[in-house]
């Protein structure tokens, strides 16, 4: 009988996350602990941040630790992100399961650790080394965070720490910031499509938990069997694209993140042109199976977006006229460096 803390409980992934422990018979009690309620049912509710806070009555007693909370989210310009304060967020966390005595711990890392890479395998499995994108700070985080948790399991031996990587994540009526930053980059394709996965929020949430009672060790991929080829997300998302050279679509993707008009943080368009997919054989030997596969997920993830409902024609000549657009708001904004240098 174990009693667990589950951090992010408020989260889409928290609560359902909590709901499952709370069903199972082997869990006596689930602490939710957030900065917001958590509405799971038969939870104990710790309101905290776990950023400052003393964290270690919320945690003395615990059996295991579920760290599902990040400052990842929609608001993907906040200065929480700069300060990397995903890593101090584990690392206090992990401080706190160590106080505690905890005996299994999971953490939610993400497959974007791999890196977007030409000469990647496809799939990647869990021996792949991490190489993620320099540019794109979610993926660089998450690999420290990685590290800080392979060190811990090494001074816990008789602990197990499993660091959960997950494809793209996505729910109904809903993408995630990572979902919303590859399909906003996809716009500004610079070569040739490159395959994909999509994993639904509740299959990540059912592998958390099958991860904490299979006591897994080490690196785990959390994905549907497969991927979808580029013919095939072609086939989902047909609004038609134009190729751009890749310094271009560099200059046009950072001008948006600096104006704040799409989710395309740097380094992200990378991970759109070359391939990142995983194998989950790791993951399946527990039992584990995913109950959507790419293709559900994708659908529920993305909502019928009103382009859909044009005619190609149509279609082309607002992704050519989008596309003239932000390539004049560049050269704007490149003359106007230029002027300023001039005049100092």
């Amino acid at each position: 009988m174990a009693r667990l803390v589950v951090t992010g409980a408020a989260s889409p992934l928290g609560r359902r996350v909590a709901a499952l422990l709370a069903e199972r018979d082997d869990v006596t009690s689930v602490v939710a602990v957030d900065l917001r309620a958590a509405d799971a049912p038969g939870v104990e509710l710790h309101r905290l941040d776990l950023a400052t806070a003393d964290l270690t009555a919320s945690f003395e007693g615990a059996d295991g630790v579920l760290h599902l909370a990040s400052v990842f989210g929609p608001a993907m310009w906040g200065p929480e992100i700069a300060d990397a304060v995903e890593v101090t967020l584990a690392r206090r966390v992990l401080a706190a399961a160590d106080k505690a005595g905890a005996e299994r711990v999971v953490l939610i890392s993400s497959a974007t650790v791999y890196g977007p890479w030409a000469n990647n395998a496809v799939p990647l499995t869990e021996e792949a080394p991490l190489r993620p994108h320099p540019g794109l700070s979610f993926a660089v985080q998450k690999a420290e965070i990685e590290r800080l948790a392979a060190d811990w399991a090494a001074d816990h031996p008789s602990a197990t720490v499993a660091r959960l990587r997950p494809a793209t994540t996505v729910h109904e009526g809903a993408g995630g910031w990572l979902a919303e930053a590859l399909h906003a980059a996809s716009r500004l394709p610079t070569g040739d499509d490159t395959p994909a996965q999509y994993l639904h929020l509740d299959d990540l949430a059912s592998a958390v938990v099958a991860a904490w009672a299979s006591g897994l060790q080490g690196p785990v991929n959390v994905a549907p069997d497969g991927w979808l080829t580029p013919t095939e997300r072609k086939a989902l998302d047909p609004v038609p694209k134009l190729r751009l050279p890749e310094r271009v679509a560099v200059a046009v993707a950072n001008w948006r993140w600096r104006l704040r008009l799409a989710p395309t943080p740097p380094g992200i368009l990378a991970y759109a042109r070359h391939p990142w997919v995983v194998a989950n054989d790791r993951l399946a030997e527990t039992g584990w199976t995913a109950s959507h596969s790419n293709e559900e997920a994708y659908v529920a993830g993305h909502e019928a977006r009103a382009i859909e409902s044009i005619s190609p024609q149509k279609r082309q000549e607002l992704a050519l006229g989008v596309t003239g657009v932000a390539l004049a708001g560049t050269v704007a904004g490149v003359v106007a460096l230029v002027r300023r240098r001039r005049q100092r």
